[in-house]
């Protein structure tokens, strides 16, 4: 075989590797770190900014918080998780200041009212001095604990988003990746789709790593990893970062993890429907059946004559039953219903 020829044959077979493989970034401008960005004419960048009232937090107990309050590396991850754009001190001070104004004003609310109704209606001074003392503490621990539940929830929630759009995002990726298309351009196209719910955000945050931090495509990955609220999406970016930096194909990876989550997606709606169907059975027996029977039963004791206020008793029973159980159980059923399709269809 003369040179030409294998020289053409030698060519012909790279191309084909090279066009199995995913492509991965070959970014010269991460060799030079932080780097400036051009915006397009009239537009801002973003500033994160905290708002007036977390101003004034932070300038009532700021110093204090940071002085005082130990690293909570667990409030850090769920304000991460949640993307409130605020620091744990910074979070933590607007907590505690908002409990210490709930805690004044309702201790001079509750004294007010207190010296009002033991001085004019005549209550007992005990029993005025505990609903004191209840209005006292009771609201500013209410405030305390949802606030700071607050970010825990709402990153469940976003995790909640992730995990069922997860599966069109991957064929999305997997598409993507088919036509050789480099992984930052890939999720810098992902952050482009709105139907892809918090999967985008998630995504933005990639590309901003890469294109205004200067972060290779790899950390930026392993970053979004180890913040993001979803365990399914932080399996699948881990598995990227372990697949590139082992010598693996990505395309292959794509297309397995779209079959993975479609199949599971499928199983999910099974269940949810058998879930469905339960429900429905609940519903027939709990709040149609039962209440029925009730109802019938207690209008004919209340008819047979037993005495004026074993009658009354039933009378009001059936009232109770009719105009409060049997609403409160419907509402309930339909409330649980609804949000159990609402989540579905995220």
């Amino acid at each position: 075989m003369s040179p030409e020829i294998s020289d053409i044959f030698s060519r012909m077979e790279s191309t084909k590797t090279e066009y199995l493989k995913t492509k991965r970034t070959e970014d010269k401008r991460m060799d030079y770190g932080p780097h400036q960005i051009l915006l397009p004419a009239g537009t801002t960048p973003n500033y994160i900014k905290l708002t007036k009232y977390q101003e004034f937090c932070w300038r009532i107990l700021g110093s204090f918080v940071r002085m005082k309050a130990k690293p909570s590396p667990k409030l850090e991850q769920s304000l991460l998780g949640a993307h409130i754009k605020m620091r744990p001190e910074e979070y933590q001070t607007y907590v505690w200041t908002s409990a210490i104004l709930v805690l004044i004003t309702m201790a001079i609310v509750s004294t007010v009212a207190g010296g009002i109704i033991w001085g004019f209606i005549g209550v007992d001074a005990s029993l005025v001095l505990t609903l004191t003392v209840l209005l006292v503490v009771i609201p500013p621990v209410l405030t305390y604990v949802i606030l700071m539940g607050t970010p825990g929830s709402k990153a469940k929630s976003r995790g909640r988003d992730i995990d069922k759009r997860i599966g069109p995002a991957m064929s999305f990726i997997s598409a993507m990746a088919s036509a050789d298309v480099n992984v930052d351009v890939i999720f810098k196209e992902l952050s482009r789709q709105e139907i892809y719910g918090e999967i985008r955000d998630e995504a933005e945050w990639i590309a901003r790593d890469t294109e205004l931090l200067g972060t290779d495509i790899l950390t930026a990955i392993n970053k979004a990893a180890q913040r993001t609220p979803s365990t399914k999406f932080q399996e699948f970016l881990q598995g990227v970062v372990t697949t590139s930096t082992s010598g693996g194909q990505l395309k292959p990876y794509f297309l397995q993890k779209a079959q993975q989550f479609e199949k599971e997606y499928k199983l999910e709606i099974r269940s949810e429907l058998e879930t469905l169907g339960l429900m429905a059975e609940s519903f027939v027996t709990v709040v149609v059946a039962f209440p029925l029977f009730l109802v019938v039963i207690m209008a004919i004791m209340a008819i047979v004559p037993s005495g004026g206020a074993s009658g009354e008793m039933t009378v009001t029973l059936l009232y109770l039953v009719v105009f409060l159980m049997i609403p409160v159980s419907q509402f309930g059923f339909i409330f649980f219903i609804w949000n159990m399709t609402k989540e579905s269809q995220m």
